[in-house]
């Protein structure tokens, strides 16, 4: 990045300097948890460190908690501000990654926030601001289970469904930012409703939500009795964790379940390959930890429907990073950007 094409935040004085620092910072901001976690320029962490967000307590908290975490990080791992070189931060929602403003955190409550330059200039570090999806993505490309791939596709299946793109090695942002919303592929026009207002997306049909509504549906029907009694008898204790249970310990009905969301799931990858044919394609999330059913329901569907061309020498895995796949990618994000400039 040229210098005129630096936010105006980033032009400041103490810029010049900062290609001969040796440490980044990356923070992964989720609404329950922010993750934080300083390491040097070969990608080495030295120092990680987890707090409650707060985003029931306002905006300014959550700023405040951000900011602690990467002083205490900081002083764990033993390096200056002086010694950081760039910030990088996910934040759940749509945002501008050239401006550093999120339009819309829903989590959090935030809606046209100017992150990047807030924590700019409380953090007196250039902060660059992405998706957590796209740097979970990121992360998985650099340190996980796609390293060395130029082109991925990073799809992480938990509460709802989302995505990430790594095109020719960058994370693909699309004309307004919004690219990678996997969770809204529409598979089934009269399928269920999803939280979007749309009907039959994939997130409403195979994300852990998907799969738990399923279950409670089947239980109201007086069915499903193995699915309950694996939930204690407690309908209101019915979720995707415990329909997965069920179906590992051969219970029929929850079998049927997780397969079919595998099949829609793989129906989303088969897509996904025909379109972009990536080398790539990591799975993360809750529910991809739910056992083999719904992971060979999806391998079953993709070989079935993508074209072969598209196959060939794909590699279709499980994510490597878990949890720390977007504050790998967010410290990534700040290496990429503090050579770049």
């Amino acid at each position: 990045m040229k210098s005129a094409e630096w936010p105006k935040w980033l032009k400041s004085s103490f810029w010049g300097d900062y290609l001969s620092r040796n440490y980044v910072v990356g923070v992964d901001l989720g609404g329950t948890k922010i993750l934080t976690a300083v390491a040097d320029r070969q990608g080495s962490v030295l120092s990680r460190v987890r707090v409650a967000t707060g985003a029931d307590l306002g905006q300014d908290h959550v700023i405040n908690e951000i900011v602690t975490s990467v002083a205490v990080a900081l002083r764990e791992a033993g390096v200056s501000t002086e010694a950081v070189a760039a910030a990088g931060i996910g934040v759940p929602g749509p945002l501008d990654p050239q401006t550093g403003v999120v339009y819309l955190a829903p989590n959090l409550g935030w809606q046209n926030l100017s992150l990047g330059e807030i924590l700019g200039s409380r953090l007196k570090l250039p902060v660059y601001v992405d998706n957590d999806a796209n740097l979970a993505a990121l992360g998985e490309c650099v340190y996980g289970a796609g390293q060395s791939a130029d082109n991925l596709v990073y799809i992480t299946v938990s509460t709802g469904v989302g995505g990430g793109l790594i095109l020719g090695g960058k994370i693909y942002h699309g004309f307004s930012g919004g690219a990678g919303e996997i969770g809204h592929i529409t598979l089934a026009a009269d399928g269920p409703r999803c939280g979007c207002g749309n009907l039959g997306c994939l997130e409403a049909l195979a994300s852990g939500t998907a799969i738990a509504k399923r279950a409670v549906a089947l239980v109201a029907e007086g069915r499903g009795l193995g699915i309950l009694s694996r939930a204690g008898g407690d309908r209101g204790g019915v979720s995707a964790r415990v329909v997965a249970a069920a179906a590992s310990n051969g219970d029929g009905e929850a079998i049927l379940i997780m397969r079919d969301a595998g099949r829609y799931l793989g129906m989303a990858v088969a897509g996904i390959l025909n379109l972009l044919n990536p080398s790539v394609v990591v799975l993360g999330g809750g529910v991809m930890q739910s056992g083999s059913i719904l992971w060979e329901a999806m391998l079953e569907t993709t070989r079935r429907c993508a074209l072969s061309s598209a196959l060939q020498e794909v590699s279709i895995v499980r994510a490597a990073l878990g949890e720390e796949a977007g504050v790998m990618g967010a410290l990534a994000l700040a290496l990429e950007k503090s050579q770049g400039v």
